[in-house]
């Protein structure tokens, strides 16, 4: 199973959705899980997982992981060369590394990062970044470069962006 992350901050509190899903071709999910949490730590440049990872580490007390399952997450896995890691890296360090971690970011981090790739979708000239811990990234970018949808973000992904956002 692949399980997407994302959360939306609200004035007085985070909206984390996740969306289960068989493959990564698949058009429809096979589940969604929402939660409400308090924010507990303002927006820190750099240092995101602060904020966001106490939110999805909350909502997948929901969600029985088996060996095989992927993380996705709305951002980095990796934040640079020299080892930086991103929410996705954090997240994969919490789940002891037993599972992926695939991050799928829509805005480019300024650090040169050798490990990251650039996918383009659908007719966009602008691509998505893919950095991952626990999984062959250039494996992944396949992957991510046949998720349903013609349009730079795969529909599923814009589904669960989309969701986020709903109070």
């Amino acid at each position: 199973m692949i399980y997407a992350f994302d959360t939306y901050y609200f004035d007085d509190y985070a909206h984390t959705v996740c969306i289960a899903f068989e493959e990564w071709t698949s058009e429809k999910e096979t589940q969604i899980f929402m939660e409400k949490t308090e924010v507990t730590s303002d927006y820190e440049s750099g240092a995101f997982y602060k904020r966001e990872l106490p939110c999805i580490l909350s909502l997948l007390k929901q969600i029985k992981l088996y060996e095989g399952d992927i993380i996705i997450v709305d951002g980095y896995v990796t934040l640079g060369n020299e080892g930086k890691m991103g929410l996705g890296g954090y997240l994969y360090e919490a789940l002891e590394q037993k599972f992926p971690v695939i991050g799928i970011a829509k805005n480019e981090f300024s650090t040169p990062d050798l490990q990251r790739k650039m996918i383009f979708r659908g007719e966009s000239e602008t691509p998505l970044f893919l950095t991952v811990k626990g999984a062959d990234a250039d494996e992944i970018k396949a992957e991510v470069e046949q998720m349903y949808g013609d349009f730079r973000i795969p529909a599923l992904l814009k589904k669960l962006d989309q969701l986020t956002r709903m109070r």
